[in-house]
């Protein structure tokens, strides 16, 4: 939905063959995916530095039970938070 604004906003069309990575480099524009990587991993920092009694805190240090239903397991906001933790750590050793 994104590039499809850019490309109307640009006047191109997928008939034109211009790749989505064209499209957003023109405008400068980060792709989504690396939007929300960034608005989680801030609002951890945030967390990690409040003080004990505060809400954020309490949630984050908060251990839900560890009895998951059977069949692939739902993915939790830790879950996804490790992988872009483990995602950024490679990212900045590999340049």
């Amino acid at each position: 939905m994104e590039v499809k604004m850019l490309r109307w906003t640009a006047g191109v069309t997928r008939l034109d063959r211009i790749s989505n990575d064209a499209i957003r480099e023109r405008f400068a524009v980060a792709p989504i995916v690396d939007e929300m990587r960034e608005a989680r991993l801030r609002w951890y920092g945030h967390a990690l530095h409040a003080k004990n009694e505060s809400a954020r805190k309490i949630g984050l240090n908060l251990n839900a039970s560890e009895e998951r239903p059977k069949g692939r397991p739902k993915q939790r906001w830790l879950d996804t938070l490790h992988g872009d933790l483990k995602g950024t750590v490679h990212d900045e050793k590999g340049h």
